[in-house]
């Protein structure tokens, strides 16, 4: 028998609000209530349901699943549309490809292992692999990561492509660590290579917390969801405690919910947004800001794409999204590529529609200087669509102080609350890094036999990272290696905004094990009233 749905009076504090349900957020939701902790969760978008709302359209679902509130983009390489981030229960889960990729040893130690770079300010995480491992191991279990629980999948066509390019050039390329079910697994289907990963997993093969954390907690009868929430204010008291949440339900009425403890997980916009809107007397510049790191270092990874024309059909929007990879170059090697951090070649393939404005773009959804394919160049492009074959660069980059997220001065959203303004340009050794990947795609790919290969420049973000680091420093950090912000002691940070630097992975894994380590701490010091 299913039990009751919890409500959680508005005067009656919460054990934890956590702000945001996607990757951080979720499974920070899971731990707690599956350990007895009552939850209230507010979520900004609405709950999708996989059977009815996900559809196999491409812009259709853009516009279901997307953060299309405004957010100003500034910097000579920022897109038009600053980041890719979904607003909606499950969060950016919802929309990723389920690459699920651990941290190398020596990107937790960035700093020390990189040296001075001119122009970044790099530092060392205040945790290390080690400290994480068992975490990684928790999160790869809840996620059904091929590869660690499951079988590997078998590589369709765009990754055989790649495989073989790699092959003849000495490289390897082999199916990647995907949070996708190659079997029936934690009751959720295998996948049936459907193609539309970025559309939603219509049957909930790859992972998102939309239909494995959310639901898991709300079995418990500890866990109160409200979509359609968007946080607005964070009040604490003389004391430096946080005591409630204001937020907007979408009918435009404000609500005021008392907490223990708040855990942010919005992502690298929101979360730093929310602590800069959250001016009090004691915190005039932001909530847990006296160091003024909120908003800084912002990173989003070393970006960009290569698509290559080949003489027969490749078919490769069939199958897995991100099938594969490439991590030859997922090392630091300085003294031969000039720069140091490393990348990885990741198998991607966009549908028709997304490939006439991507693979080309415009200034609209790329830099300003971009100019899109159009005419005689867009209809060839398009009328050999299936002889395409595509992949992903992903590398490390540098954290810089003028990369930030900032409040815009009187421009406002519809609650009232000031647009994030997103500032971002690449660093040299980011710049470095693309070209020498753009190099060793366009290598590779003419070893497979294309034709033709695009260098296409990086999509609005999607890897949104930094703006609260973390580290043992207050003075030069918002948290702890907990999450736990230094001021505030029942506040906590569970998402890609805390992460020290970038590393080369794509981060939910990461952040997943982050958000696990956290939960265990939160339920610790609850458990030793010391919240």
């Amino acid at each position: 028998m299913a039990r009751p749905m919890l409500r959680v009076p508005l005067n009656e504090p919460a054990d934890v609000v956590v702000i945001g349900t996607g990757a951080g957020g979720g499974n920070v939701i899971r731990e707690l209530c599956l350990k007895g902790v009552k939850v209230v969760a507010l979520e900004a978008g609405p709950r999708l349901d996989p059977d009815r709302d996900f559809e196999e359209d491409e812009w259709v679902m853009f516009h279901k699943l997307s953060w299309l509130d405004p957010v100003i983009g500034e910097g000579p390489d920022m897109t038009g549309l600053p980041a890719w981030i979904c607003q909606a229960v499950g969060g950016t889960t919802t929309h990723w490809a389920g690459a699920a990729l651990r941290f190398q040893p020596h990107e937790f130690q960035a700093r020390s292992t990189y040296g001075e770079i001119p122009g970044a300010d790099l530092d060392d995480w205040p945790l290390d692999l080690d400290s994480l491992a068992p975490f990684y191991e928790e999160a790869e279990r809840a996620l059904g990561v091929a590869g660690r629980v499951l079988p590997l999948p078998p590589g369709n066509t765009n990754f055989l492509v790649m495989q073989r390019g790699a092959e003849k050039t000495g490289w390897h390329a082999k199916p990647g660590f995907m949070a996708i079910n190659t079997e029936e697994y934690d009751g959720r289907a295998a996948c049936t290579q459907r193609g539309y990963c970025f559309q939603g997993c219509r049957n909930q093969a790859k992972w998102s917390s939309l239909y494995e954390a959310i639901p898991k907690a709300e079995a418990t009868g500890l866990l109160d969801l409200r979509p359609n929430c968007q946080a607005l204010h964070i009040n604490v008291d003389s004391q430096n405690r946080v005591t409630s949440v204001v937020y907007a339900r979408a009918d435009g009425q404000w609500e005021e919910q008392k907490a223990r403890a708040v855990v942010i997980a919005g992502n690298a916009i929101q979360t730093p947004r929310l602590l800069l809107q959250s001016v009090s007397g004691k915190y005039p510049h932001g909530l847990a800001n006296g160091s003024g790191m909120v908003g800084r270092y912002y990173m989003r990874h070393v970006t960009a794409s290569s698509y290559a024309l080949f003489p027969r059909p490749v078919h490769a929007y069939k199958g897995m999204t991100m099938m594969g990879l490439v991590d030859d170059f997922a090392n630091n090697d300085p003294e031969v590529r000039h720069f140091v951090g490393g990348f990885h070649l990741e198998t991607i393939m966009l549908g028709p529609s997304f490939a006439s404005v991507f693979i080309e773009p415009g200034p609209g959804t790329s830099t300003p200087n971009r100019r899109a394919l159009w005419g005689k160049p867009l209809v060839e492009l398009m009328e050999n669509y299936t002889r395409l074959a595509g992949l992903w660069i992903v590398g490390e980059d540098m954290p810089q102080a003028g990369n930030r997220v900032t409040l815009h001065p009187y421009q406002k959203d519809q609650y009232g609350m000031p647009v994030p303004v997103v500032t971002y340009h690449d660093h040299p050794n980011d710049r470095a890094m693309r070209e020498y990947a753009w190099s060793r795609a366009r290598e590779l790919y003419l070893a497979a036999g294309a034709t033709k290969v695009y260098d296409t420049p990086p999509y609005p973000a999607t890897h949104n990272l930094g703006t609260c680091r973390m580290g043992h420093d207050p003075s030069a950090s918002v948290v702890n290696e907990f999450g736990q912000a230094h001021e505030v002691k029942n506040l906590f940070i569970a998402d890609g905004s805390i992460f020290t630097t970038s590393a080369a992975e794509n981060p939910t894994l990461t952040i997943s094990a982050l958000a696990i380590r956290q939960a265990h701490y939160l339920v610790d010091l609850m458990m030793r009233e010391e919240l």
